[in-house]
């Protein structure tokens, strides 16, 4: 190899220890030099007078921090180790210098004097002479430095069925209480939605056709309305009236998909709706049509068109239906076929709203309205003797209505006999009291409490940062609820929850009418939700129902629908589920799961997410919620009755003999103390 190709192998290191200094501290560089071949030769003895014959330039970035390296420039050390001879700067002082980093570089290059007497102990070495660079990091004082140290809890992956959960929250806040009062107060107004239209164009009424002709009509009829006057006396069918916009309501709003509506209205996911539902998935640039892709694509895994995976296992197993042979048509529902509409869009209505409003006594406030208003009496001291409902307003004929209307309305026992077939839960009263049912769901309530004292234990490990949550209790909880919902879903499943929504949807606008609220107005400083409330509890208040305000069982009614909602259309069964949709689930829903939590215990007082240490804790939660209201009603009864004084002060005359007339003292008798039964 020629000299010139050898003369390239030379490399140069140049290293500083340590590469973080402050001013007055040593710092120590070390240059190697290294070669394949060039120090094979040579031994202890001759490699100093070879290291004599080289010349070491340092540079910096900086001339205080050259001058420094120049003071001690004799001060070294030389060393052959392992074919490389290092050079070693033993001591150096850092000057003072601005904080900063400094680059530092040293230039390794022949004796001019060794090449004119004619030595060449490098050759072949480079007459330019090799290269070595390095940084060092100069401060003024010792960095203080604070690293904050956080744990986050495990990441969630996002599952199929979230679009569902958007759905049933979607749907179930259509059909409350403030649209739907909207909505009937739109049928009854002098003017209807229908003059509205009038501001929008004829080509979007006439879907576009632009045939002269129609737009004519369009304008004489909009001229009549506007200048003919509306008729809405109604007389005693206005009851009627309401009943069917009731019917053409739920009809409008119940339902699993969800989409804009028609001729440019706002969907129900506005801004604040939509900013919720981001917050709920964790995803904060979500968009409307995103969500309603996934609720897409979770209906395409079913074999069905638009069909939830729950419903289709369902359709699979009915024996009359071949759907193996081309599929499922709709058909008449007098032939060998299925409703189509109960199969892609079930109403997602839950029996369990029913239930916690007719516990916190909205039924019973509006027969017993109806009662005082036939002229009867409900109890020796009734309380609503004065209540009068003049026949100028409207409700004098809604009531009217109502009453005549009693035999096509559900009874109370037949509510009954639906809630224990639905989830084996049972009414406390008179009407009640000797039910014999054919089917009840005894395994309902320790299931579905079982689930959210799991959900419970999950939130406290995913809110502890140090674990990771096991979610298997959970999604088999789940699984187990999806089975007993399953069991109760037949005979009276599809038309009774829908029936009773719209009559208590019903009594909900009548008791929130002006002529009701002025008599039964409630307290007017308490925040309540919905506006027929404070007439519920000031009739409670009236009879001596409970003291328990109508708010927390109308939260219960609220988040139990859409908890069992999403328990009940899941497909829960399904043997490959992973534990990321029950933690996806369980996260979605907190705040539905908490709010039920905290409106059970303060309804029944009864904690559901507390740890069980005693068999008694875990007996105590699968008695009946309406046994647990009975026995606070009585509880509280008897408190007030402690409080009460036993009697009034009698006047008595005296004998002849006497003068004047004293107050008679009363004599003291024990109070009587309710005993309980203990519960089997």
């Amino acid at each position: 190899m020629s000299h010139q190709n050898l003369s390239q192998l030379w490399d140069c290191q140049l290293t500083v220890m340590p590469t973080r200094v402050i001013e007055g501290e040593r710092f120590e560089l070390a240059v190697s030099l290294s070669h394949p071949s060039a120090f094979d030769d040579f031994t202890g003895d001759n490699y100093a007078d070879f290291f004599d014959q080289l010349t070491f330039t340092f540079s910096a970035d900086h001339p205080k921090l050259v001058a420094g390296l120049n003071k001690y420039s004799k001060n070294i050390r030389k060393e052959l180790k392992d074919n490389s001879y290092f050079w070693v700067w033993t001591s150096a002082d850092v000057p003072k210098l601005a904080d900063g980093t400094y680059g530092i570089e040293v230039v390794v290059t022949p004796q001019k004097k060794a090449v004119e007497e004619g030595q060449d102990p490098l050759e072949p070495f480079p007459e330019d002479g090799v290269r070595g660079s390095t940084i060092i990091h100069v401060a003024n004082h010792y960095a203080e430095t604070r690293a904050d140290v956080s744990l986050q809890r495990s990441s969630n992956l996002p599952t199929s069925d979230e679009g569902l959960w958007v759905a049933i929250r979607n749907r179930s806040a259509a059909i409350e209480f403030e649209r739907y009062h909207k909505f009937v107060n739109n049928v009854f107004s002098e003017t209807p939605k229908l003059c509205k239209m009038v501001d929008q164009p004829a080509s979007l009424v006439t879907k576009g056709k632009r045939d002269r002709n129609i737009e004519t009509e369009f304008v004489d009829f909009v001229d009549v309305i506007r200048t003919s006057p509306v008729i809405n006396i109604f007389g005693p069918y206005a009851y009627g009236v309401l009943k069917l916009a009731t019917q053409a309501f739920l009809m409008l709003e119940s339902g699993v998909v969800i989409k804009d509506s028609p001729y440019g209205r706002n969907s129900l996911l506005s801004a604040g709706m939509l900013e919720k539902e981001r917050i709920r998935l964790g995803e904060p640039i979500a968009s409307f049509t995103e969500l309603q892709n996934r609720l897409s694509q979770y209906l395409a895994q079913s074999e069905q068109n638009a069909a939830l995976p729950y419903l289709n296992r369902i359709l699979a197993n009915l024996v009359t239906l071949d759907i193996d042979q081309g599929g499922v048509n709709e058909v008449l529902p007098y032939f060998n076929g299925v409703l189509q509409h109960r199969l892609t869009s079930p109403s997602l209505i839950e029996l369990i709203w029913s239930y916690w409003h007719e516990e916190g006594m909205l039924v019973q406030t509006m027969n017993t309205v109806a009662l005082r208003f036939q002229n009867r009496r409900s109890s020796p001291h009734d309380p609503l003797g004065e209540l009068e409902l003049d026949p100028l307003r409207p409700l004098n004929n809604l009531m009217w209505g109502f009453i005549q209307d009693e035999h096509n309305r559900l009874t109370v026992p037949r509510r009954a006999y639906e809630y224990q077939h639905h989830y084996g839960l049972s009414l406390v009263g008179k009407a009640v009291s000797a039910m014999i049912p054919a089917d009840v769901r005894s395994k309902f309530i320790e299931s579905f409490h079982n689930l959210l004292y799991r959900t419970a234990v999950f939130y406290r490990d995913d809110s502890d940062t140090t674990v990771i949550a096991d979610a298997f209790p959970l999604l088999n909880a789940l699984k187990e609820v999806h089975l007993l919902l399953a069991e109760g879903a037949h005979n009276q499943f599809g038309d009774l929850p829908w029936t009773a929504r719209g009559e208590m949807l019903m009594m909900q606008w009548m008791l929130a009418r002006p002529e009701m609220r002025e008599f039964l107005r409630g307290r007017y400083m308490v925040p309540y939700q919905e506006q027929w409330m404070g007439a519920v509890d000031s009739m409670k208040r009236l009879q001596g129902w409970t003291d328990t305000t109508v708010t927390h069982f109308h939260e219960l009614a609220v988040t139990g629908e859409r908890i069992l909602l999403s328990i009940r259309y899941g497909d829960w069964i399904d043997i490959e589920n992973t534990q990321e949709q029950a933690k996806n689930w369980a996260r979605y829903w907190k705040p539905e799961i908490q709010r039920y939590i905290h409106g059970y215990m303060t309804a029944t007082g009864v904690d559901l997410m507390a740890d069980i240490t005693d068999t008694r804790d875990a007996a105590v939660r699968l008695i009946q919620p309406s046994a647990l209201l009975q026995r606070r009603l009585q509880a509280q009864t008897v408190q007030t009755n402690a409080q009460r004084p036993q009697s009034i002060p009698r006047l008595t005359r005296q004998t002849p003999s006497g003068l004047g007339s004293y107050p008679e003292l009363p004599i003291q008798t024990p109070s009587r103390i309710l005993r309980y039964k203990k519960d089997e």
